[in-house]
């Protein structure tokens, strides 16, 4: 089942319809648009919206104190150096686990010409090295 598009009509009066236009008119987009935008916005933010007044947003000021918009948070510089460890730390990883690709990789190909030859592992060590970390 694909994701459709459902159609939600509702009434507004003759002012409301006039500016709901003019903020289309003004963000060069249809009417259905705006209306879009606003659902996809009230859907990603779980309906945690509010409208808020261009000169109250201009100036940061609201009923909620000082916030401004867009929210801003403070990231503790040891989250941020514990994360920039924890992406150096999956890139090692991701170079141990194509070394080790690499090496199974081999021995599956030595194994598929030869049907009854036995590889020692005393053997291996004698070739090309490989190093698992």
């Amino acid at each position: 089942m694909g994701n459709k598009n459902k159609t939600i009509s509702f009434r507004v009066n003759e002012d409301a319809f006039e500016a709901l236009q003019d903020i289309a008119t003004e963000r060069d987009i249809s009417l259905s648009a705006v209306f879009r935008d606003y659902v996809d916005l009230l859907v990603d933010h779980d309906g945690q919206v509010t409208v808020v007044p261009d000169h109250e947003l201009e100036t940061g000021a609201s009923d909620d104190g000082d916030r401004s918009f867009p929210p801003t948070v403070e990231v503790p510089k040891s989250f941020i150096r514990e994360h920039e460890r924890l992406e150096l730390e999956a890139e090692h990883l991701r170079e141990q686990l194509d070394e080790y690709n690499a090496y199974v990789t081999d021995l599956q190909d030595r194994l598929e010409g030869e049907e009854d030859e036995i590889l020692l592992l005393d053997d291996l060590d004698d070739e090309e090295s490989y190093q698992l970390r």
